[in-house]
């Protein structure tokens, strides 16, 4: 067990040796656009499917509980943490803001840094969220993590135009994506690049031919010689594209005009940025209704749609986000009695008539107080006095040894027991 943990302390610096190589991450595709952060953010699906997650993981409701020795656990609302991650992790952002951009470099990047402000007895009191495209991670010779942060003249504190800021591991909450060591996650953006680049390539086709009119290109005929083509490509072009693209042309000395090119419907324009839309909802694992396309979705099963979107998609980024935050922002001390939990029920509740009848089983059968119930739907409770807290079962209901007791004489005992 030792030679291993030595083994592993040892290893080279944290990469993917395919999304941390430049020319892969970021640049050309097969179709000839490129591809980053920013062009692909400009593609509507793209940023739909991010502002999809990122608002969802922003906007669940995210608690610090403490088990007790019972097992059962509670909420800590006087932790520190829990306005931190709650309401307010820096003087300059709101909880939502902060975990939406985390979220959104995550998306993105792969990876989602903070730095970690604490005080002298090492409890967390800020978190500021860093841009990923200027942190390295390293190890230093005995083998522990440390990170590097680049930081430009016009951020705060900056000092020179490329300062180099050294942080270590218990200063950074770091979210790492799927990746290849396990320490770094890959860009799904400079995964799913090419199909991207489609993306982009087909939105400029669009706006290229809607920008000549939505008029396809030609060749003009001449009987005879013409003397100047150049001149004649030009005067065409600027008196017959763009807005003047429908404007009446004359054509003199015999002249034909032809049309060449292949309209958008044979080409199947349409159909291909509508798979497009599909190809990089799979990438982001978004159910295309989330995103604008409705064409297989039905009432049927977009409820069903939407509850896989909570179990299959919104689950295991939360999963990240819980474990990184228990490794990095818990003092050994509290590591094993703390946890973090994000509450996901209200999306999970379905709708009214659902949630009642499921309320009604649970009231009817015990394992749900009126308390329990007015909780979950953000209801004030009722007093103790008055019952709320009473958990309740069904009178007819009985343990099958005890069935026909009533029937029973006082006192005497006319069933034999096995």
């Amino acid at each position: 067990m030792n030679f291993f943990s030595k083994l592993f302390r040892s290893r080279d610096k944290p990469t993917n040796f395919i999304s941390t190589h430049w020319p892969f991450l970021w640049g050309q595709t097969t179709s000839g656009r490129s591809v980053n952060d920013r062009t692909a953010m400009q593609v509507t699906a793209v940023y739909a499917c991010v502002r999809i997650l990122a608002e969802a993981i922003a906007g669940l409701p995210l608690n610090v509980y403490q088990y007790r020795p019972d097992g059962s656990k509670e909420k800590l609302y006087n932790h520190p943490l829990y306005h931190l991650l709650h309401d307010e992790p820096n003087p300059e952002m709101t909880s939502f803001i902060f975990r939406e951009t985390m979220m959104s470099h995550l998306l993105l990047h792969g990876n989602a840094y903070a730095q970690i402000i604490r005080n002298g007895r090492g409890e967390v009191v800020a978190l500021y969220p860093l841009l990923p495209d200027k942190m390295d991670v390293s190890r230093d010779k005995g083998g522990k993590l440390y990170y590097t942060y680049t930081r430009n003249a016009d951020e705060p504190n900056g000092k020179e135009r490329f300062e180099q800021v050294v942080l270590r591991k218990e200063d950074v909450l770091h979210i790492p994506g799927l990746g290849f060591d396990g320490l770094i996650g890959y860009s799904p953006i400079a995964m799913a690049k090419n199909a991207i680049g489609i993306a982009i390539a087909t939105e400029e086709y669009g706006a290229t031919f809607f920008a000549n009119g939505a008029t396809p290109g030609g060749i003009l005929e001449h009987p005879g010689i013409v003397k100047d083509p150049e001149r004649l490509r030009q005067s065409w072009q600027s008196q017959f594209s763009g807005k003047n693209s429908h404007s009446v042309a004359v054509l003199e000395e015999g002249m034909t005009f032809k049309q060449m090119a292949i309209p958008p419907n044979e080409a199947q324009f349409l159909e291909t940025r509508k798979f497009q839309i599909n190809e990089i909802a799979r990438i982001f694992r978004v159910p295309p209704h989330m995103v604008g396309d409705l064409e297989k979705s039905s009432f049927s099963n977009i409820e069903q749609q939407s509850l896989d979107f909570v179990m299959y998609t919104l689950n295991p980024w939360i999963v990240r986000w819980e474990q990184a935050m228990q490794q990095a922002l818990l003092l050994p001390a509290e590591k094993g009695r703390l946890s973090f939990k994000f509450n996901v029920d209200g999306l999970l509740r379905g709708d009214y008539q659902s949630r009642m009848n499921g309320y009604a089983v649970a009231r009817q059968n015990g394992w749900m107080s009126a308390n329990d119930i007015r909780e979950l739907e953000n209801m004030n409770p009722i007093p103790d006095d008055e019952g709320g807290n009473l958990y309740l079962i069904n009178g007819n209901l009985t343990k099958l040894k005890d069935a026909g007791l009533f029937a029973q004489p006082a006192g005497g005992n006319d069933f034999n027991e096995s």
